[in-house]
């Protein structure tokens, strides 16, 4: 973790690590909690595995979607780790993600209360990580993290 180019959260989430898993890989339960409430989640391919895509839309009405997330896998340990980028779309071209480039890499592990959840999510350059926390990093993933939270320990 290098501070002056990554972000990151760690909760503790009350649900086997295999259910959490779960809902990061299928498509159903990805579209549930993967954007804040109240907009909507329409998942048009996730394929967790190295060279996926992970390509969602959004809405606010529920009628009308617009792209949201253009990504592909780069790593799909199962049940351990999960790592992305929007810096290439999921037709494998390079991209310029609005508003920010990113990888992202999600970790999966046993914790006694259930699983250990942790993001690391890396930027190109300092201005690139400011940009996102200044737009809400700690918010945007700490809400989808708490419905991901809720959607599992239920």
């Amino acid at each position: 973790m290098n501070p002056d180019l990554d972000l990151t959260l760690q909760r503790v989430i009350r649900a086997p690590r295999a259910t959490v898993w779960r809902a990061w890989t299928d498509p159903s339960r990805f579209a549930k909690w993967w954007i804040p409430a109240p907009t909507v989640c329409r998942v048009d391919r996730l394929e967790a595995r190295p060279g996926g895509a992970l390509l969602t839309r959004m809405s606010d009405d529920g009628a009308a979607f617009v792209p949201h997330m253009d990504a592909i896998f780069l790593v799909a340990d199962d049940l351990e780790r999960l790592v992305f980028t929007n810096a290439v779309d999921s037709a494998w071209r390079p991209a310029t993600p609005q508003p920010v480039a990113m990888t992202a890499e999600i970790t999966f592990a046993d914790h006694p209360d259930g699983t250990d959840y942790r993001i690391l999510v890396r930027h190109g350059d300092p201005a690139a990580r400011a940009r996102h926390e200044h737009l809400g990093f700690l918010d945007g993933w700490g809400t989808v993290t708490s419905q991901l939270a809720k959607e599992v320990e239920q």
